[in-house]
């Protein structure tokens, strides 16, 4: 993270077209994510448009699911950031039409980073995914 190219990120505009997020993104995944306190929670319930194999929901859909939650857990605190490292682990296959729970918050702030962690529950509490990254602040001062 020593050598990031300086590139221009609009972070000023609103997130309509958001693959995670973006409310006019018509592939997109639409999360509504609240704040509550100091953590990002969203209720997402996977469709077979989400699966990877027949009825189990695509690894890829779950990392987004997490890094969108570890995000805003660091914009509900006015830090805009882009990931730069992240790591998944998916405790169990995680079944299309399962409502599932989605929380992040953020474990540590440096001048220059923000780590968080994210996790992914049944609607009864279990896990069944969890995430930490590295996120590299864009509007550091």
């Amino acid at each position: 993270m020593v050598n990031w190219p300086r590139i221009s990120i609009d972070t000023e505009k609103e997130f309509e077209n958001c693959y995670a997020c973006g409310k006019d993104n018509p592939i997109g995944l639409k999360m509504k994510i609240d704040r509550q306190e100091n953590t990002a929670r969203a209720e997402f319930t996977p469709s077979k448009l989400h699966q990877g194999w027949s009825g189990v929901v695509h690894g890829g859909i779950v990392s987004a699911l997490l890094d969108e939650a570890m995000s805003y857990a660091t914009l509900f605190q006015g830090i805009k950031t882009v990931t730069a490292r992240i790591e998944v682990r998916i405790k169990r296959p995680i079944r299309t039409g399962e409502p599932l729970s989605i929380s992040a918050r953020i474990v540590r702030k440096t001048r220059k980073i923000v780590e968080t962690r994210g996790v992914i529950s049944l609607k009864d509490g279990t896990p069944v995914a969890e995430a930490t990254a590295t996120q590299y602040i864009l509007n550091a001062e």
